[in-house]
């Protein structure tokens, strides 16, 4: 990973669900380490000092959010909302970040994986969608999920697409 890559870069964090406030889990630290992780790296297209914003919330904020903007009624692990505007002093402004914990914790506990690694994972999605990534197209999927895999393993999280293994039996090795 490229040291500095966005030097200078803000990541405003509001938690708005006091469900977020999970004992260990340490949210807004894991949401910030995570989206700095991003900035840091060879992802940014740009090296515009940038600025974001991560809303956590729970799911009935973030279904309010997908029916008005995307018209789905449902609540979904996260939404990007990217703006790319020029802020104050040539900054620019990337866009928000808003998760739900409730379809968060669920997915986690579904893929037998901490929730905070979770978190850090959609953490890093969604800043890259701010920075203009996606994954419509399988090349895409494919360069996105590789920059996921590098920043996540940057922080010392497993690959979030390895296949889940099942637990070992008993006496066996």
């Amino acid at each position: 990973m490229r040291q500095g890559g966005r030097t200078g870069s803000r990541v405003a964090i509001l938690v708005r669900s006091p469900l977020w406030r999970v004992a260990g889990l340490r949210p807004v630290e894991r949401a910030r380490q995570a989206a700095r992780a991003v900035l840091a790296s060879d992802a940014p297209r740009c090296g515009a000092p940038a600025d974001l914003t991560i809303v956590l919330a729970g799911d009935g904020e973030v279904r309010e959010l997908n029916r008005r903007w995307r018209g789905r009624n449902q609540a979904t692990n996260i939404l990007s909302f990217p703006s790319k505007a020029a802020g104050p002093g040539g900054r620019l402004l990337l866009g928000d970040v808003i998760l739900a914990f409730e379809t968060i914790a669920r997915e986690a506990k579904a893929a037998r994986k901490p929730v905070g690694d979770h978190l850090s994972h959609l953490v890093v999605h969604g800043v890259l969608h701010l920075l203009g990534y996606d994954h419509e197209k399988p090349a895409e999927a494919r360069r996105m999920e590789g920059v996921e895999v590098r920043v996540l393993a940057g922080l010392g999280i497993s690959d979030p697409y390895a296949p889940l293994r099942p637990p070992s039996c008993p006496g066996r090795q």
